[in-house]
Parts: structure tokens; C-alpha cells; sequence
């Protein structure tokens, strides 16, 4: 008799969200993933599905059957604040309502300033910014929800993402083309201080993970993330790779530039302290628990640039 493996249902189809889709597929998993249009390109063994989450009836109907639920949704910079606790709610209502467990995509916001602290799991939330306060806020509620046995529920934290098909990262779509074609490149703040990126691949890989081990609810894990290097240190792993120098712009202080526009940048002005000190963030826990291993800087920049120069191909 064949094996029924149960549904996995990912919500939110950005690159996050896209990249665990198929690093399920690759496990064996069936998989819906979720966004309010349903449509995009075909992936090999996933059902696209239209839903809105933020709504109680959308997320119960994106999450029907699920028995893992993976919260991966993400919106516009300048709604989050005023968004993002509306899709918790619902959420958290409708995979409580489906018996399903609950991962959860989340950010290093939380623990605000560190002076250059590592962060570990144990780093305290001393978030002071309104999108730190948010999503502080939020992660207590989960937690608190699994405490209260209503739902079981787990956190993988990441820093800035890195990766194929990621636009919209302070190493994506405002740097790497550039760097390609050799305009100018703008490095937020201070361009020698070190900086963890977390690779796409490995995002996916570490909540794939999470959502296959019930032993790891309860708690916040940080995906497994390279060591973090400089921006000056990863310029010139790009400038080795694109056989260019790169024409650096140093954006000293909040300001538009590249695809961050004002309200982008009006908003993101709170948070520029992740570019005016270290940020440094350790994934020890989960590589030692479920022996996961982060792919290599060097590595996660051969497949970036290969996918930009496809991507800046196909749109000349």
C-alpha cells in the first residue's frame, strides 16, 4: 500500500516562500502554496492556491487539510506595522482550527541594537524600533499560543536574505546587477563591519527541517547562516566572480536609491542601526540539532550571480 505523506501548505510565494515549496517537493511532501493571485510559474508538485490570509475565511481556506502550516507571508514595507498582526490572527486561528503546526519565517528584529553583540537564541528582544516592537510582539503571541497548547508552533529566525530570485535584499537587486554591468553599487553604513546573510536555499532547508521535527516547537531557532563577512570582504568575492572592479557608493545615511524608493527608505530609517554595527548572528543550535550545515559564502554567490546574469538577459 503506498505511503500517504500529509499536505504542507506554504503561505506567501516570495522567494522564501517559493524556495521551501520545492525544498518540500525534494523531501517527498505534497505541497500547496499559497498567495492572493494563485498564479506564477508551474513548480513540479506544487498546487498553487489564491487566498487572502489577512481575512479569517481567506487563511481557513488556504490551510484546509494542512498538517504542517509554514507562515512565509510578507508585505509591504510601509503596512507591516498596521498588516502583518491582522495575518497572525487569522493564521493563528485557522491552523489552530486545522490541528496543523505552525512554522513560522522570521527576522533578527526582534532583538533591536546589540553594539555588535552575536546573537544567539538566548540574545535578549530589546527591540526599540516600531517594526522590532511588532514583531516582538508577534513572536510572543505564537509562543504564548504554543505554551497554551492551542497550536503547536515554532520560529526560524534569519538575517538578510541572499539567493536566486531575491530582489528586494540590501544584497540583491540594487547591488548585484549593478556589479555586473558595472554601474555604481551603493554599501549602506559602514561597508567594514561584518554582516550575516542567510542564503535562500538554506531558509528553505532550515524551515523544511523545522516543519519534519515536532521535538523542535516551542522555541526560536535561527537558520543555519554562513559566517558573517564584511561588505568590503564580499565586494570583492563578487569582483573575483565578475572579473570587474566595483564602483562603490557608500549610503552613509537612510536615503533612496536602486529599487528603494522614499516610502521604502522612510521607513527602513529606523532600522538602518543593522548597517551602523555588527551584525552577527550564530545558527550553531540548529546545525548541531538536526545536522544541518550552512552553504558556503562563495558558494551561495556563484548561484546569485548566475541567476542575475539570466535575469538581466531575459530582461534587456
Amino acid at each position: 500500500m503506498a505511503t500517504i505523506h500529509p499536505l504542507h501548505t506554504v503561505l506567501g510565494s516570495g522567494p522564501a516562500g517559493t524556495a521551501l515549496a520545492r525544498e518540500l517537493v525534494r523531501r517527498g511532501h505534497p505541497v500547496r502554496l499559497v498567495d492572493r493571485s494563485g498564479s506564477g510559474p508551474a513548480l513540479e508538485g506544487v498546487e498553487r492556491c489564491a487566498a487572502d490570509v489577512a481575512t479569517a475565511e481567506g487563511a481557513r481556506a488556504a490551510v484546509a487539510g494542512a498538517a504542517v502550516v509554514y507562515h512565509c507571508v510578507n508585505v509591504g514595507y510601509h503596512l507591516q506595522v498596521e498588516v502583518m498582526p491582522k495575518i497572525q490572527e487569522a493564521v493563528l486561528g485557522a491552523a489552530e482550527a486545522e490541528g496543523a503546526r505552525l512554522v513560522v519565517l522570521d527576522t533578527l528584529y526582534p532583538y533591536g541594537e546589540t553594539h555588535g553583540a552575536v546573537m544567539t537564541e538566548g540574545t535578549p528582544w530589546n527591540a526599540t524600533t516600531r517594526k522590532g516592537r511588532m514583531r516582538a510582539d508577534l513572536d510572543a503571541r505564537y509562543l504564548a499560543a504554543h505554551r497554551e497548547g492551542r497550536l503547536r508552533v515554532v520560529l526560524g529566525r534569519s538575517a538578510d536574505f541572499v539567493g536566486p530570485e531575491v530582489l528586494n535584499s540590501t544584497l540583491g537587486g540594487a547591488v548585484l546587477p549593478a556589479a555586473l554591468t558595472g554601474q555604481s553599487v551603493p554599501a549602506l553604513g559602514d561597508i567594514d563591519l561584518p554582516h550575516s546573510y542567510t542564503y535562500i536555499e538554506d531558509v528553505a532547508a532550515g524551515l523544511a527541517t523545522l516543519g519534519e521535527h515536532p521535538d523542535a516547537d516551542g522555541r526560536v531557532w535561527h537558520l543555519p547562516t554562513a559566517p558573517a563577512r564584511t561588505t568590503r570582504e564580499i565586494f570583492a568575492l563578487v569582483e573575483r566572480r565578475t572579473g570587474r572592479p566595483i564602483d562603490v557608493t557608500v549610503v552613509a545615511e537612510p536615503r533612496p536609491f536602486g529599487p528603494f524608493d522614499e516610502t521604502f527608505m522612510a521607513e527602513y530609517a529606523e532600522m538602518f542601526y543593522q548597517h551602523t554595527e555588527p551584525q552577527i548572528l550564530d545558527s550553531s543550535a540548529i546545525e548541531q540539532a538536526y545536522g544541518l550545515a550552512p552553504t558556503p559564502l562563495e558558494t551561495a554567490l556563484d548561484a546569485t550571480l548566475a541567476w542575475y546574469g539570466e535575469f538581466l538577459a531575459a530582461h534587456r
